[in-house]
């Protein structure tokens, strides 16, 4: 099987309907091309990520508020008309374009080193490295952003690492997943995800 062939099953694969011979020549394809196997990775981390994303409904009057706040122009347009006829497709057009240029703007500007987690007691950093010594343990998630993470003792948690690398020793143990953020499609969907988990977090 070569990629060509493997492309339509990973989808198929991706959306549950593959048959078990067909997934155990996938399988095989997969553990030989290391492209085909990335390429699955990103789709399901896509996945996982729009999953994931809160589903929230507008406020009632929103799109009346918003639509009403634009400015009037004079002279009349095929695209005004459109707007009119589809308020809410526009403001939602409007709200995707100002997030990403704002988000991606951060993406180039942001390379200062940072840590967030709650726990960060056994944590050493050492220039732009983060490390978790051996025999130490980190409990809960931990976050490292444009920096190195070197694992060599306990993350009970996940681990996120955007715009950097992550190095496990073979005395390490990690009881969650581990995320590596290196592009700013996957940075925007997890910048938007921990933002709108905030945004709509019960009180």
């Amino acid at each position: 099987m070569d990629c060509k062939e493997a492309l339509p099953l990973i989808h198929e694969y991706m959306d549950g309907g593959l048959e078990r011979s067909a997934t155990a020549s996938l399988n095989d394809h997969l553990s030989t091309c290391p492209t085909c196997k990335m390429r699955l990775k990103q789709l399901e981390r896509v996945e996982a990520l729009v999953q994931s994303w809160p589903r929230v409904e507008a406020s009632a009057g929103l799109t009346e508020r918003i639509m009403s706040a634009l400015p009037q122009v004079k002279q009349r347009s095929i695209w005004r008309q459109w707007v009119r006829n589809h308020p809410a497709i526009s403001v939602a057009a409007v709200f995707v374009l100002v997030m990403t240029g704002s988000f991606m703007s951060m993406w180039n500007e942001n390379s200062e080193l940072m840590v967030k987690g709650k726990d960060l007691q056994s944590v050493v950093i050492q220039g732009n490295t983060v490390y978790v010594p051996v025999g130490k343990t980190v409990a809960g998630n931990i976050m490292v952003e444009n920096g190195k993470l070197q694992v060599d003792g306990d993350i009970e948690g996940n681990i996120v690492v955007i715009q950097g690398s992550v190095n496990l020793a073979s005395t390490a143990h990690i009881s969650g997943q581990i995320t590596q953020i290196d592009e700013a499609f996957s940075w925007l969907w997890f910048k938007m995800n921990g933002l709108a988990s905030k945004i709509y977090q019960p009180k």
